[in-house]
């Protein structure tokens, strides 16, 4: 059996331990020990891109991205995207953005490098609210949806008053679209409260199996 290597170590900001592993080939981010995210498992942060970005019509595209991760998220917004499009990714911890740079681990070097992305490391309600009504869409793949895991913090997001932010993020028409570890039926109403369309679409974590999760798309009038 093949041993899981240490490649790095850093710290979240409030003081948890977050870990970079490989095993086999396939790379892992764990907080505390426990897995956020692999790149054996991508599909459901390709299709929460893929539906951010299916209504953007004909126009450039302006797209702000919570949460780096692996980068897939970020990498099928590109593909979604023409030339002219910008999509801003908004990361707090800046070990996540140093290892997606690496070369040596081929993550997200190559989309990082893309003329149309624009890295941020700060807090994504930072941006959002220092950027009013600058974006098509907004995605939200930050920690574990609509309640934190990694960071008590990161339930403000998706409070009333994040998503209240979020909406002052978008111009007309515009989308936020979130990945959600499980359905959540209060989430949904508090999308609408603050003027959203509401839609859900349960997503594979992988192609052909894996587990569920629940995609939230808003959409303003």
């Amino acid at each position: 059996m093949k041993p899981v290597i240490l490649r790095d170590q850093a710290t979240t900001p409030d003081g948890r331990p977050l870990t970079l592993h490989e095993h086999d080939g396939a790379f892992m981010i764990r907080v505390a020990g426990v897995e956020l995210m692999s790149t054996r498992q991508h599909h459901s942060e390709e299709r929460l891109a893929e539906l951010a970005c299916a209504r953007l019509g004909t126009g450039a595209g302006r797209v702000l991205i919570g949460g780096l991760g692996l980068a897939f998220t970020l990498r099928a917004a590109l593909r979604r995207l023409p030339p002219e499009a910008s999509v801003v990714v908004a990361e707090l911890v800046p070990a996540v953005v140093a290892w997606n740079r690496n070369p040596e681990y081929g993550l997200g070097a190559d989309v990082l490098g893309d003329p149309r992305v624009e890295v941020v490391v700060a807090d994504v309600a930072d941006v959002m609210r220092q950027r009013p009504a600058s974006f098509d869409a907004v995605i939200l793949d930050v920690d574990n949806g609509a309640e934190g895991l990694t960071m008590a913090a990161n339930d403000r997001l998706y409070g009333v008053k994040g998503l209240a932010l979020a909406r002052s993020a978008l111009g007309p028409g515009g989308c936020l679209a979130v990945w959600s570890a499980a359905p959540d039926a209060s989430f949904a109403d508090r999308l609408r409260r603050v003027g959203f369309a509401v839609s859900e679409e349960k997503a594979r974590t992988h192609v052909g199996g894996g587990g569920w999760v629940t995609l939230f798309v808003g959409r303003l009038p």
